[in-house]
């Protein structure tokens, strides 16, 4: 069985290393009627040439979900 990392966002994206690292972040309840915060849960580490190639997988899937009408182009 494959493990499942949920994350609610990426905290932050950086190239350190001579690797790109992305730091994903979940929601935590904070005190009476504020905002949940970040808070900094999984970090996936990878060469820079992996790092292309998922870009390139993940403009193929959004290309796909526009076509789909899933998503609108943003014309700004």
């Amino acid at each position: 069985m494959k493990k499942e990392i949920y994350a609610d966002g990426v905290g932050q994206i950086h190239f350190a290393g001579n690797m790109v690292r992305f730091d994903f972040v979940t929601l935590q309840p904070a005190g009476d009627g504020e905002a949940p915060k970040p808070e900094p849960s999984e970090r996936v580490i990878m060469p820079p040439m992996a790092f292309l190639s998922m870009f390139n997988s993940m403009q193929q899937l959004i290309d796909k979900l526009v076509d789909a009408g899933v998503l609108t182009k943003n014309t700004k």
